[in-house]
């Protein structure tokens, strides 16, 4: 499996927060969640709790969507990544090291009772102005990376 381009994971590990969209019966819904990247395995690691509606209904449809991106009001600077992939909660060694990951970016969250997941992406595109008007970096996990 090719990892991600370097631009994109760059941008990944320079923010803290993803908007997760889950559904239910063809009904969307989008939550904010603090997020940590694990470089090795290619997946963000996310907390939510059960009973919140995005919980449930990643619990129920393991397929979501997400999105990252700096709020500019500069055409030239502007900068998002597109994500569509599986959710779960980890296990054994994987949650091991998603809790390690996790706790050492947001340190507070040992005080929580929450639950840990994983975010696998099966595909990314980034928008990056600052390579020019529209440029994207697009990222499949079956294809590697392409521009266009």
């Amino acid at each position: 499996m090719a990892s991600p381009d370097e631009r994109i994971i760059k941008m990944i590990k320079k923010h803290h927060v993803l908007t997760l969209a889950t559904s239910n019966e063809n009904v969307p819904w989008v939550a904010s969640c603090f997020y940590a990247w694990l470089d090795d395995e290619n997946v963000f690691v996310y907390t939510t709790d059960l009973n919140t509606r995005h919980g449930v209904e990643a619990n129920d449809n393991m397929k979501v969507a997400a999105n990252i991106y700096l709020e500019t009001k500069l055409v030239g600077k502007i900068q998002g990544i597109q994500i569509a992939g599986t959710t779960f909660r980890p296990e054994g060694k994987l949650l091991e090291r998603a809790k390690k990951r996790y706790l050492k970016r947001f340190p507070y969250a040992r005080l929580m009772e929450t639950t840990l997941w994983v975010l696998k992406p099966s595909a990314m595109k980034m928008t990056d102005n600052r390579l020019g008007f529209g440029k994207k970096l697009i990222w499949q996990e079956d294809k590697g990376s392409i521009i266009q």
